[in-house]
C-alpha cells in the first residue's frame, strides 16, 4: 500500500491519494510531500523510492529488513532513521515491536513500516485535520511521529505499575505458583523495552548533538523533547524491571521461608518420636528374660515415660522459641 499527502503552501491546501500524487509533487516545486509505505513488494518499493526521492539503495535495503537496530544515518540529500515502533494494542503488556522507516529530505518524508502502525495512523489523521503540522516541513512531522511513537511506550509503561503493587500486596497475602509466573514474563518484555529504549536514545542523542541539514535548528526543542522523553522510558523501563526482579526474590525468599516453617515442625516431630520408637521397640522385642514384661504395671509405666519424654522436649522447643 502507498498512501501520500501532498501540501500546498500557497492556498494551505492538503490532498490524499496513492502513488499518482508522486508525479504532482515533482512537477510542483512548491509542495511538501508526505508517502506512506507499507506491504509493498520490495522490489517495486526499492524502484519507486530509488527514482521517485533519489534514496540510498543500501538505507532502503535496511528500511526493509525485518530485523535492525535503530540506526540515524546522514546522506547528502536526505536524512534516514530507523525506529522500533510498537504494534497494535493489545490487553495485556506484552507488545510487538515493527520497524519504522523516516526518510526526511527537504521537501518530502517517506515513512516505511513493516506492519500496522497505531503512531503512523495517528500523525495522519492529525496532518490531515492540522495543516500546520505540513507546513512546518518534513522535518516537523518526523519528530511528531516520534513523539507518538515514545508516548505509547511510556502509556504502556505507566499501566504496569497499579499491577506491580497489587502483585506485591498478593505475593504477602496470597502467594500462587501463577504470580511469578507473570512477574517472570513482565521482567522478560521489560528487558525488551530497555534494549528498544536504549537505542532510541542513542539515535536522539546523535540527533541532537550534531543534527543534519535536513533537520532544522528550529527544531532542536522538538529533538530534546523526544529524547527527554525516550530517556523517561528507558529509566522507567528500567525501574520498573528492578520493582519485578524484587518482587520474584521476594516470592522466593517467602516460599523459602514458609518451606524452612514445615521442616521445622516435621523435624520437631521427628525429634519427639525418635526416644518413642526407640523405647517401643526395645519393648517390642521377643525375648523371654525380659523382666518389664512380667510386671503387672509395665505398660503403664512406659507409657508415663513417653509421656514425660514428650512434654520434657515439647516444653525444651518451647523455650528455644522453636515452637
Amino acid at each position: 500500500m502507498i498512501r501520500t499527502m501532498l501540501y500546498r503552501p500557497a492556498t494551505r491546501e492538503i490532498a490524499t491519494g496513492n502513488e499518482a500524487l508522486l508525479s504532482t509533487w515533482q512537477e510542483q516545486p512548491d509542495t511538501i510531500l508526505w508517502a506512506d509505505f507499507s506491504g509493498n513488494d520490495p522490489d517495486t518499493e526499492l524502484h519507486i523510492l530509488v527514482a521517485r526521492f533519489g534514496l540510498h539503495p543500501l538505507a532502503i535495503h535496511d528500511a526493509q529488513r525485518s530485523r535492525h537496530q535503530p540506526k540515524l544515518e546522514a546522506f547528502d540529500d536526505h536524512v534516514f532513521m530507523l525506529l522500533k515502533g510498537m504494534g497494535p494494542d493489545t490487553t495485556g503488556f506484552e507488545f510487538e515491536t515493527i520497524q519504522i522507516a523516516l526518510f526526511v529530505g527537504a521537501r518530502f518524508l517517506v515513512t516505511r513500516h513493516s506492519g500496522p502502525s497505531p503512531s503512523i495512523d495517528k500523525l495522519w489523521q492529525d496532518a490531515q485535520q492540522d495543516a500546520a503540522l505540513l507546513a512546518g516541513g518534513p522535518d516537523t512531522l518526523a519528530l511528531r511521529l516520534a513523539r507518538i511513537s515514545v508516548d505509547r511506550f511510556l502509556n504502556r509503561l505507566l499501566m504496569l505499575e497499579p499491577r506491580l503493587e497489587d502483585l506485591e500486596q498478593e505475593i504477602v497475602a496470597h502467594p500462587k505458583d501463577a504470580i511469578l509466573s507473570e512477574l517472570m514474563g513482565y521482567k522478560t518484555t521489560l528487558r525488551k523495552f530497555r534494549r528498544v529504549l536504549v537505542y532510541h536514545q542513542q539515535v536522539f542523542l546523535d540527533l541532537m548533538n550534531s543534527p543534519p541539514p535536513q533537520i532544522r535548528a528550529a527544531r532542536l526543542h522538538e529533538i530534546t523533547d523526544v529524547y527527554e522523553h525516550q530517556e523517561r522510558a528507558g529509566r522507567l523501563a528500567t525501574l520498573y524491571y528492578e520493582v519485578a526482579s524484587d518482587l520474584i526474590e521476594g516470592y522466593i525468599s517467602l516460599a523459602s521461608h514458609r518451606l524452612n516453617n514445615i521442616m521445622k515442625i516435621l523435624t520437631i516431630v521427628t525429634a519427639i518420636f525418635v526416644p518413642l520408637s526407640f523405647l517401643a521397640g526395645i519393648y517390642g522385642m521377643n525375648f523371654e528374660n525380659m523382666p518389664e514384661l512380667k510386671s503387672r504395671s509395665g505398660y503403664f509405666i512406659l507409657l508415663s515415660v513417653m509421656g514425660t519424654i514428650s512434654t520434657v522436649l515439647l516444653l525444651v522447643f518451647r523455650r528455644r522459641r522453636w515452637l
